[in-house]
């Protein structure tokens, strides 16, 4: 008796996931980013601009190795990525298909656009109002950035808070708790609910932190639980993308 046939749904729901996708699906977004944040490096009022996300995962290797920091860590996170790519493809022995990595981009961009509506729908709903998700922006103001910068701050957003709160914050806390609890949905459940909380106090830490409020606070919880939820069910790759083109609509389309 033979199985039965994979549908083309569940294949896509599967391999969508898996490394050998959704880190070549992000490669793009980190190579984008680091070449506008290099091209607005020189620009005057731009220069400083940096997600704070991407600011905290630098510094150490900064501390450590200089102006030679950013390209050593550069370095290492593609080296990582093919890695675990190519290892992905050495074991599961299957080409990469183009029509994957359309429906890839089609779903970020769809849930991009749901994200706005569904976390400010239950913000209205749990306090009367409404705040955006902001960016590290140092002394510039967001409104007097050119397009370009906004565009580098929101796949900076998309890229680094995905990899800080979700890779290695959720991820790291959802695989110890499942150690020590054996229970794989509660472990997911605590790691998504830490990591919003923490995501969202991240927004208010710093010199340019922006003063708490109770509004923007619980948006961006809410906001932290559903990218938590969506890189537990979903991978990073999607997750990442999904950040990044909801900010862009946010800060260029629609602002």
């Amino acid at each position: 008796m033979t199985a039965p046939a994979t549908s083309p749904a569940g294949s896509y729901w599967a391999a969508s996931r898996a490394p050998r996708y959704s880190l070549v699906f992000v490669i793009p977004l980190f190579l984008l980013y680091e070449a506008l944040a290099a091209a607005l490096a020189g620009v005057p009022g731009t220069a400083s601009v940096r997600n704070a996300a991407d600011v905290l995962l630098k510094s150490p290797f900064l501390a450590f190795a200089g102006p030679r920091g950013s390209m050593a860590f550069f370095a290492l996170v593609i080296g990582v990525c093919v890695y675990f790519i190519a290892r992905d493809i050495t074991r599961s022995r299957k080409r990469l298909e183009p029509r994957v990595f359309a429906l890839m981009l089609g779903e970020s961009a769809v849930l991009g656009l749901l994200l706005g509506a569904v976390v400010g729908a239950l913000t209205q709903r749990l306090l009367g109002g409404l705040s955006a998700l902001s960016l590290q922006t140092g002394a510039v103001p967001l409104e007097a950035m050119p397009w370009t910068a906004k565009l580098m701050l929101s796949l900076g957003a998309g890229l680094y808070e995905e990899l800080l709160f979700r890779v290695l914050l959720v991820g790291g806390l959802a695989a110890g708790l499942r150690w020590l609890l054996g229970i794989r949905w509660v472990s997911g459940v605590v790691a998504a609910v830490v990591g919003a909380l923490l995501f969202s106090l991240f927004h208010y830490i710093g010199q340019y932190g922006d003063p708490f409020d109770v509004t923007s606070f619980t948006y961006r919880a809410v906001a932290g639980l559903a990218f938590s939820g969506l890189y537990l069910t979903r991978g990073f790759g999607i997750t990442a993308w999904t950040h990044a083109l909801y900010d862009v609509y946010v800060l260029i389309i629609w602002g």
